[in-house]
């Protein structure tokens, strides 16, 4: 055991990624709400969002697309609380499964974006030499181009679905490879990767067992961070008529079509759709901060994002 401390090989399990697995769920969100209270708020919000997308059918009195004609337009009431739209949909329930389209597009992105990320990230930095200077300026070249117009351009070619959106969003997070990079160019100067070498152990397994978990903590700050920006990004191409196609409810084509048409008429349409987007960005925002300042303290209070 002396022998691995002098080696440096103690670093890797002490870790914030592994003392953060040792002390709980629990533990964690009870520091959260003494130290960052506002990041506590974030985690209730982002919480029951995530529990009306998981229960939609259990929590939405009506489906998405149930018409009840006679009641078209009328406002908030004990049969719809927030009111319905013009063809007498139930608008909380439209809500709720929005919120299912949203998170769920939001979670298929950022899985995938940090999935390319951090392979590329990880094995540039780790490799280097020629396979790192392709990758980097591939990169380069993919961050030049501004993102909303890549979105535009690459779903005008793929067409409108739930499935183009994830993988398009998804593609867009490989610009963050380079932070993960930056991470592991200074963890692979630390001993506990020398020591492994010296063992004879496979890059396959440096990769996994020593590298990896050394940089979960950026990939989790990045994760959370992004997660916020993805729903924004999900409401704005539905908004213009790129996102998730009709019948299905996205709170950002409600804010489009139906909200503009009545908009003098039918506030509500607008209203609610604004109020729950913007709390669930809100909440994803706030909680990647304060994830990134206790797990990183060297960024508390920087107001940027993980670097190394």
């Amino acid at each position: 055991m002396a022998m691995n401390e002098k080696l440096g090989i103690g670093v890797m399990a002490r870790s914030p990624w592994r003392q953060l697995a040792r002390s709980g769920i629990l533990t964690f969100m009870v520091r959260l709400y003494r130290e960052k209270p506002l990041g506590f708020i974030g985690a209730v919000i982002v919480f029951i969002m995530v529990m009306m997308a998981a229960f939609a059918p259990w929590i939405a009195p009506y489906s998405y697309d149930e018409p009840h004609f006679s009641n078209s337009l009328e406002g908030p009431s004990t049969s719809f609380i927030m009111g319905t739209d013009f063809l007498g949909r139930d608008l909380f329930s439209r809500l709720v499964y929005g919120a299912r389209v949203s998170i769920s597009v939001a979670v298929g992105a950022v899985l995938l974006g940090t999935i390319l990320s951090g392979f590329l990230g990880i094995t540039s930095g780790y490799l280097g030499g020629k396979y790192d200077n392709i990758v980097q300026r591939s990169v380069d070249a993919w961050m030049s181009v501004p993102p909303l117009l890549l979105l535009l351009f690459i779903m005008s070619i793929l067409g409108p679905s739930a499935l183009n959106v994830t993988i398009v969003l998804g593609l867009v997070a490989i610009r963050e490879s380079r932070v993960l990079r930056g991470s592991v160019l200074s963890i692979k100067e630390n001993a506990f990767i020398e020591a492994a070498r010296i063992n004879a152990a496979s890059t396959t397994r440096i990769l996994l067992k020593h590298v990896l978990p050394n940089v979960m903590v950026p990939i989790i700050i990045l994760a959370s961070l992004r997660l916020g920006q993805v729903i924004l990004i999900e409401a704005s191409l539905s908004f213009l008529g790129y996102g998730v196609p009709a019948p299905f409810p996205s709170w950002g084509r409600m804010l489009s079509s139906e909200s503009r048409t009545y908009m003098e008429s039918a506030p509500w349409l607008a209203i609610w759709p604004g109020i729950f987007l913007s709390l669930t960005v809100f909440g994803w925002n706030v909680l990647g901060d304060a994830l990134r300042d206790l797990l990183d303290p060297r960024m508390r209070g920087t107001g940027g994002g993980y670097r190394s």
